[in-house]
C-alpha cells in the first residue's frame, strides 16, 4: 500500500513560518523595515498630494470657478493696448454676468514705508486703483481693517494686499509718490487673483485726483452663472472693446490653479517612482534574508525531508515565510505613511486624505514582492536532497 504525505494545514504552515522568522528576529525586522520604508514613502506621497488636491478643491468650491478676467493685450504693431473706459459698464450689460469690478495699475507710482527710503527700493509693491465691488467679485476677504467705501475711495486711503503688508510691515500710513496715504485695511491672500496680493489699492477717484491715474481699467473681473461661463467667455472680448476685440485677453484664473494641480500630479509620479525604487531595495533585502535562511537551515530542511516532508511543502514553507515578512513590512509601511500624511496635512491645515486604493495597493505590492523574493530561495530549498542537507 502506497503511503501519501500528510497535508500541511494552513495553521501549521503559519506556525512553521513564524518560527523560522522568530529564530532570527533582528534580520527579520531589518528586512521588513526595508519593505516598510518603500511602502511608507509611496503611501505618504500619494496621501500628501491627495490632501493638497482636496484642499485646493475645497477652496475652488468655496470661491467658484466662474470668475473670468478681461485685460488688454497687444496691438497689431506689438504695442500694449488699453481697455476703453466704458468697458466695465458694457460688460455689466451681459445677461448672465452677475458681478463686475475692475482694477487699474497706476503707472509711475511707487509706494514706500517712509519718505526716507531711496526711490529705487520699491520692494516690488505696485499701486492700483480699485472699484468698490472688487472684494465680493474676486472672493477676497479682509485680514484686518475695512475695505474702501463711498467715503474713503475719494481720500488718500489705501488697502494693502497680503504680500504688500508683509513687505511694508505694520504701518499706519504709506508714502506714495510724494504723498502720505492712510492704511485702512489689509487683505487676506486672494487665491483666484494673486496679483492683488502685492498691490496697494486705493479708490478710483483718489487715484485720478492724487496720482494722475488715466482711468483705463487694467483688469476687469466678472462673475457669471456656472452654466453660462463658456458662453460669456466667448463674447467678453467683443463686448469690452467692440472696435478692437483682438486686443483683449480673456482668462479664467481657476484654469491656472488646475494647471498647477496637473503639475503637482507630475511631481507626485516622480516621487512615486522614487518610492518604487525604495520598495525594490526592500524586496532585494527580503530575498537576501531568505537565501541566507536557506543556507543556514540546510540541516533543518534535510531533517524535515527525511521525516516525510515533500518538496512542495518545503517550497510553500519558505514562500510563506517571505510573504509574512513582506506583509508585516507592508502593513507597517501603510500605517507609517498614513501617520506621516496626517501629521503633514495638520501642519498645513489640509484635510487628511489617504485613498483606499493606495492602502490596498501597498498591501498588494508587498504580497507580490514577498512572492517574488521568496520564490528562488524556496525552489533552492526544495531541491536539497535529504542526505546532502543532513551531511552539511
Amino acid at each position: 500500500m502506497a503511503l501519501s504525505p500528510a497535508r500541511l494545514g494552513l495553521a501549521d504552515l503559519v506556525r512553521v513560518s513564524l518560527s523560522g522568522l522568530r529564530a532570527r528576529p533582528l534580520r527579520a525586522v531589518l528586512s521588513a523595515l526595508g519593505i516598510a520604508i518603500g511602502i511608507a514613502a509611496m503611501t505618504a506621497v500619494v496621501g500628501i498630494s491627495s490632501s493638497s488636491r482636496a484642499d485646493l478643491d475645497q477652496q475652488l468650491a468655496a470661491l467658484g470657478t466662474n470668475l473670468l478676467t478681461v485685460g488688454p493685450g497687444n496691438t497689431m504693431f506689438g504695442e500694449s493696448a488699453t481697455l476703453p473706459d466704458e468697458s466695465v459698464a458694457m460688460i455689466s450689460r451681459i445677461g448672465p454676468v452677475s458681478a463686475v469690478a475692475a482694477t487699474g495699475v497706476v503707472t509711475d507710482a511707487a509706494v514706500y514705508r517712509t519718505d526716507r527710503i531711496p526711490p529705487a527700493q520699491t520692494g516690488g509693491v505696485s499701486v492700483g486703483a480699485a472699484q468698490l465691488d472688487l472684494l465680493p467679485t474676486v472672493g477676497a476677504s479682509m485680514a484686518s481693517g475695512a475695505w474702501l467705501n463711498a467715503a474713503t475711495e475719494r481720500y488718500p486711503a489705501v488697502v494693502l494686499g497680503a504680500t504688500a503688508a508683509r513687505r511694508l510691515g505694520p504701518v499706519p500710513s504709506v508714502y506714495v509718490s510724494g504723498r502720505w496715504f492712510t492704511v485702512v485695511g489689509v487683505l487676506d491672500a486672494v487665491l483666484l487673483a494673486p496679483e492683488l496680493d502685492s498691490a496697494v489699492l486705493m479708490g478710483w477717484p483718489a487715484a485720478e485726483e492724487y496720482l494722475d491715474f488715466d482711468g483705463h481699467p487694467t483688469t476687469v473681473y466678472t462673475r457669471s452663472s456656472d452654466a453660462q461661463v463658456t458662453a460669456v467667455r466667448e463674447v467678453l472680448a467683443a463686448t469690452a472693446n467692440p472696435s478692437n476685440p483682438d486686443e483683449v485677453e480673456v482668462s479664467r484664473p481657476s484654469d491656472a490653479l488646475q494647471a498647477r494641480q496637473a503639475t503637482d500630479r507630475t511631481f507626485t509620479q516622480l516621487l512615486l517612482g522614487l518610492g518604487a525604487v525604495a520598495l525594490l531595495v526592500g524586496g532585494i533585502g527580503v530575498a537576501n534574508t531568505m537565501v541566507i535562511s536557506v543556507l543556514e537551515r540546510r540541516a533543518e530542511i534535510g531533517l524535515r525531508r527525511s521525516l516525510g516532508a515533500t518538496r512542495g511543502q518545503i517550497r510553500v514553507q519558505f514562500v510563506a515565510e517571505s510573504l509574512l515578512l513582506s506583509l508585516v513590512g507592508g502593513l507597517g509601511g501603510v500605517v507609517i505613511g498614513s501617520v506621516v500624511t496626517a501629521f503633514y496635512a495638520s501642519t498645513r491645515s489640509w484635510p487628511t486624505v489617504v485613498p483606499l486604493w493606495a492602502l490596498l495597493g501597498g498591501v498588494v505590492a508587498t504580497v507580490v514582492i514577498g512572492a517574488i523574493a521568496g520564490l528562488y530561495p524556496a525552489v533552492r530549498a526544495a531541491r536539497l536532497a535529504p542526505t546532502e542537507a543532513l551531511t552539511s
